[in-house]
């Protein structure tokens, strides 16, 4: 409650601050287009929309859902892609199978997770060099919301993991111990699969585990994930005990990555690829992202037609309405191209104001979490709407697109119907 409340008041205070904007925006393309609209008053357009209020109502709204949906989807891809990319540290190296294009298919032999961590440019403290050597594997788990059974990748890690990855975090209980059927669960999958709670113990691939710890990296992926020792991952899923399907390094410093990465793939034992972990992070995110972008743009193409036509209606209706005054001002020497400036300064105005809603009508999504499945994975992954100013900006301009769309037939239609049959028809 208190965060639907801080969003509500934080949507208000933003509402004001659009309506103040709003009005210097409108003084400033007056200002901009009084040269071009000659003696036209700005004040005679906004007359014309108070005038037809209804239909003005149902073209900002249309406009207003349109831009809605499409900042939504596009904040849905953006927030995925984050989830996944905060999932890296420029600071680490991770290593697969040479042409293994994601970490399920991988398969390092330990052998060459040696020959790792001897490498130069590893970062090494007390206990040792920082290389973590892990087993990936999808178990199923029930939703708290549905009951159903949704995927979840359990990842098998070093006891140094922590170490490796700095930014993961124990914020209940403790992490671990190696050799104990004990597992660690990111802060989402606690909150959005059933059993996964501190204290309690679950059953999957065969064996009991008991949640021992609650860790937070920080809203990635790794949020969304179980982790356990490796060694007994392997033994759950019958694998040999010396294969991995990757390792990922903490680097002395993210300027030795080049160093370790040559001296990595130069050696004749090794037969592995080796990439940043941001790098390799933002790549899976590209698939699911351009799968929403592609999905969303669609789906507000087709409300855009609908909006479009509507803005038509509306311009339209303004000019069945207005032909003696539109052939008055024709006939005392008003030009066709102030005629036309002055309906699209129309039509972007109300355009304007539906694409504001629209943006303020989908803020209190934004930090909303919601999953989805990772097709590079197949697991479920937890991620956040993320609405950045850029994606209001856009919704701002793809409703102002249409306002130009909408208004600018009607307005060359106002501007060169001939004075005189415009006179004689009323």
């Amino acid at each position: 409650m208190p965060g639907i409340a801080a969003k509500l008041l934080f949507g208000f205070i933003l509402t004001l601050a659009a309506i103040f904007v709003l009005l210097i925006l409108t003084g400033l393309i007056a200002g901009l287009l009084a040269p071009f609209l000659g003696s036209v008053p700005i004040s005679y357009n906004f007359r014309s929309i108070r005038a037809r209020w209804t239909s003005t109502i149902v073209a900002v709204l249309g406009i207003a859902g349109t831009v809605g949906v499409f900042v939504a989807m596009l904040s849905l891809a953006n927030g995925f892609k984050a989830t996944l990319v905060a999932s890296g540290s420029p600071g680490n190296a991770l290593i697969l199978r040479a042409g293994s294009p994601t970490e399920m298919m991988g398969g390092v032999t330990l052998d060459s997770v040696r020959v790792v961590q001897d490498a130069p440019g590893v970062a090494r403290d007390s206990s040792g060099p920082l290389v973590t050597q892990e087993v990936v594997g999808v178990m199923p788990f029930p939703l708290i919301s549905t009951g159903t059974d949704a995927n979840v990748q359990v990842r098998g890690v070093s006891s140094n993991v922590l170490r490796v990855r700095t930014f993961a975090k124990i914020t209940e209980g403790r992490m671990f111990q190696p050799g104990l059927s004990e597992i660690v669960v990111g802060r989402n999958a606690s909150r959005t699969y059933a059993g996964l709670t501190l204290g309690n113990t679950v059953q999957f691939g065969g064996g009991r585990w008991q949640v021992v710890g609650i860790f937070d990296t920080g809203g990635s992926a790794f949020d969304s994930e179980i982790w356990c020792d490796a060694k007994l991952l392997n033994e759950i899923l019958k694998r040999p005990d010396n294969i991995f399907q990757s390792v990922t390094v903490h680097l002395a410093s993210p300027q030795t990555f080049q160093q370790f990465k040559d001296a990595v793939t130069s050696d004749p034992r090794m037969n592995v690829d080796v990439t940043r972990e941001i790098d390799y992070y933002a790549k899976q995110s590209t698939t699911m992202t351009r799968l929403i972008t592609v999905l969303g743009g669609l789906v507000a193409a087709i409300m855009a037609i609908g909006a479009v036509f509507g803005a038509l209606n509306t311009m339209y209706s303004a000019i069945a309405e207005r032909g003696r005054e539109i052939a008055t001002m024709r006939a005392v020497g008003f030009s066709s191209s102030n005629v036309i400036l002055s309906f699209l300064f129309e039509a972007l105005s109300i355009s304007l104001v539906g694409g504001i809603l629209g943006c303020l009508a989908v803020l209190p999504l934004n930090g909303l979490t919601t999953n989805t499945m990772n097709f590079q994975t197949f697991a479920n992954v937890a991620f956040a709407f993320k609405i950045t100013f850029d994606l209001l900006l856009l919704g701002i301009v793809f409703a102002l697109v249409m306002g130009v769309l909408g208004g600018m037939l009607p307005a060359i239609r106002a501007a060169t119907r001939p004075v005189a049959v415009a006179l004689r028809e009323l």
